[in-house]
């Protein structure tokens, strides 16, 4: 199996004799077979009794390697909106119409959690997509129970409800046609246009004041932005949807996340400056999380893209993480502590005042909901 090797000696030698020497030891897969994924690496998941391990036998291959194409999984959700307590996120429900995403952010937090379903934190979560096929029906018989409270629900908040798999599924779609049935309140992060195509349920719901939407930014550069989420769309069609979105009357902010020290991190006013342009009322940002798996695939990532920086990169995270990869910790998790993690944030609230991102989103309404009707399989007596 041909495997691919870093860029050059050079840069292998410098990694050998830093704290991240087992990076330069680690097998990638070959560019050729990854084109449009952020992973470098398909490592067997953490709970797998048996490992994976590709090596060059020595002998030539008789025909190329596939590529890693997409797999489509159907599964029926017991349950689909998930309940969390955690005390430095905005919400406390949450819905994944999907689980693993095609965008292939390396960074990505959410990749860990295919381990559960027997998968590699690595290539097989953009490749191996889970499609809840029920999770309309499923929304509607929750919404519909008797004890239900209303609270605004959030999409995005794991994996991206408008991955390229929705254009085909219309699960997010499907989801919001129910939330606007019921007057339920509902707030939506994304970084792909595919959003405008919802654009008439969003109007409908944002006149009600029951929804709000973020747009993710990483780059305003396609160059960059391409390498840091490969199958995204780019920065213009993003920067085109705040405009309608703004246009249409949807409450609309920018997610200037994540703010990766050395390689994006120079871009946040240039981010913020132009979604204030098209219309964003607000904005918030995250520092880089490099959670369980997700270290060592971005490790990865950063030596088949940027070799020359992997330790200042990193240098620089840890910095802000306590000497660590990650800080779990609530509270600092989301935007780290230090000298750097402190001048970032200064530079993000100068920004902000400048350019008119202050103002709050307006909060989303309770008080309008209508319980959906649900078909009841149990036959009158009369």
């Amino acid at each position: 199996m041909a495997l691919y090797q870093a860029p050059s000696f050079e840069a292998l030698e410098r990694l050998s004799r830093s704290r991240d020497a087992d990076l330069a030891r680690r097998e990638l897969v070959d560019p050729s077979r990854n084109r449009g994924r952020g992973a470098q690496s398909n490592h067997s998941g953490r709970f797998e009794k048996q490992s994976r391990e590709g090596f060059d036998d020595g002998w030539s291959t008789v025909e190329p390697l596939p590529l890693f194409e997409t797999v489509e999984h159907t599964e029926r959700a017991k349950t689909i909106i998930t309940s969390n307590d955690s005390p430095d996120i905005g919400f406390d429900r949450s819905i994944n119409a999907y689980r693993g995403c095609e965008h292939g952010c390396s960074y990505c937090f959410a990749r860990p959690s295919h381990a559960f379903l027997g998968h590699s934190a690595g290539i097989e979560f953009e490749r191996d997509i889970y499609v809840k096929t029920n999770a309309v029906e499923a929304l509607r018989a929750e919404l519909g129970a008797r004890n239900y409270k209303v609270k605004a629900i959030a999409m995005g908040t794991n994996t991206d409800p408008y991955q390229p798999a929705e254009r085909k599924h219309k699960l997010t779609r499907g989801i919001l046609e129910v939330m606007l049935e019921t007057r339920h309140p509902v707030m939506i992060t994304t970084k792909s246009a595919l959003i405008i195509r919802d654009l008439d349920l969003l109007t409908e719901l944002a006149k009600l004041n029951l929804v709000k939407v973020a747009i993710s930014m990483t780059s305003m550069d396609h160059k960059l932005s391409r390498k840091m989420e490969p199958r995204a769309s780019s920065p213009a069609r993003r920067l085109e949807a705040i405009r309608l979105l703004a246009e249409a009357g949807v409450p609309v902010s920018v997610f200037a996340s994540p703010m990766i020290p050395a390689i994006n991190d120079m871009e946040l006013e240039r981010i913020l400056d132009a979604a204030a342009a098209q219309g964003a009322k607000g904005a918030s940002m995250i520092l880089v999380r490099l959670p369980g798996e997700v270290r060592d695939i971005f490790r990865e990532w950063l030596l088949r893209h940027f070799p020359d920086r992997v330790r200042h990169v990193l240098g620089l995270i840890r910095d802000t993480r306590g000497g660590r990869d990650n800080d779990p910790r609530f509270g600092s998790r989301m935007t780290g502590e230090g000298p750097y993690a402190t001048l970032l944030r200064q530079r993000f609230d100068k920004a902000r005042e400048r350019y008119g991102l202050v103002d709050k989103l307006p909060g989303l309404r309770n008080d309008l909901f209508l319980a959906p009707k649900v078909e009841d399989k149990q036959m009158s007596l009369f």
